[in-house]
């Protein structure tokens, strides 16, 4: 019997640091995925965490955790999907170090992932941009932080990841103003302002010279927002804007929505999809083709220069009993 716990804590320090010398972020999202895992089977079989042996993983455990994750915890399919290839990663790599697990190896292995539905892409108009701005009460600390972040956010498109991870170093305010961030795959990405986010960033920099090396937007306790933060202030701002602008009413804004927003601004503008792909930190450019496909004032003008053929309305009508019964069905 091979225990669990030399092979999972091999794949963290050797494979993940050393031979694919992951991201940190990477490297959370998979330690977060084990953990769900390990108090899953735990709970599920009354062992412990570090007595659990790779029969323990056999893929309907596996099918369970996923179920699991679904049905209890409320999560997605894109993130029971982020979830399996985590998964998917230890296992492979446990091919190399027990071929006698090497059925079980192969039964995990093949979960397939789960097909979803792709939503209409959620983005806001200048109408919404302009209400959802002004709501943050300026005349507070707070108020001037949530009214910047939204600002940062909208014009530069941002993850919220990479939001939260700005530093005040990372901004340049001088000729060619622009800010710094490390985007996925550690890749380093410059993305220019606009006159007006420069303008707010230098006032906003100015209240904070006592932090010359903290983050870019702190908490009331000068550490970083984290994800959640982020979410329920652009949640509580989205409420509050709705009541002047009723478009936003139901629409349920999060941080992607603004990074989809700058997107669609500059699709709007005439920006080449293979700039906008840069601009967003994209590794593949068919990754930024979704925004054409939301965007319906491109398709309302393709429309417009269709010359469609002349039809007459009508109802199809069956003409017989039968097939009138299965037409109704």
């Amino acid at each position: 019997m091979s225990l669990l716990a030399p092979t999972l804590q091999a794949f963290f320090t050797d494979r993940l640091a050393r031979q694919r010398q992951a991201s940190p972020r990477t490297v959370v999202a998979y330690r977060d995925t084990f953990r769900l895992l390990l108090v899953f089977l735990q709970e599920r079989i009354g062992q412990a965490p570090s007595k659990l042996a790779f029969e323990d993983l056999d893929a309907p455990s596996i099918l369970a955790f996923l179920n699991h994750l679904e049905a209890d915890r409320g999560n997605s399919a894109r993130t029971r999907n982020a979830r399996l290839a985590a998964l998917r990663s230890l296992f492979r790599y446990a091919a190399f170090r027990h071929p006698e697990h090497a059925a079980l190896i192969g039964r995990v292995l093949a979960i397939p992932q789960k097909r979803f539905e792709k939503p209409v892409l959620a983005y806001l108009t200048p109408a919404e941009i302009e209400a959802l701005l002004s709501t943050p009460d300026r005349s507070g600390w707070l108020g001037r932080r949530d009214h910047a972040l939204l600002l940062v956010a909208i014009q530069t498109g941002l993850r919220v990841s990479e939001l939260i991870g700005l530093s005040r170093a990372d901004v340049n305010l001088g000729p060619g103003a622009h800010v710094r961030c490390q985007g996925k795959g550690r890749k380093e990405r410059i993305t220019p302002l606009t006159a007006e986010t420069t303008a707010v960033l230098r006032v906003w920099l100015r209240e904070q010279a006592d932090r010359p090396d903290g983050p870019l937007f702190p908490t009331s306790t000068g550490r970083r927002l984290t994800r959640d933060a982020v979410a329920r202030r652009i949640a509580k701002h989205t409420a509050a804007a709705a009541r002047r602008c009723p478009s936003l009413q139901g629409k349920h804004l999060t941080p992607h929505a603004l990074r989809h927003t700058s997107a669609m601004q500059l699709l709007h503008a005439g920006v080449d999809t293979s700039v906008i792909a840069l601009w967003l930190g994209h590794e593949d450019i068919r990754s930024t083709q979704v925004y054409l496909h939301a965007d319906l004032a491109i398709k309302e003008r393709a429309l417009a220069r269709t010359a469609l053929p002349s039809t007459r309305p009508g109802r199809y009508r069956p003409p017989d009993p039968l097939l009138a019964f299965l037409e109704d069905l």
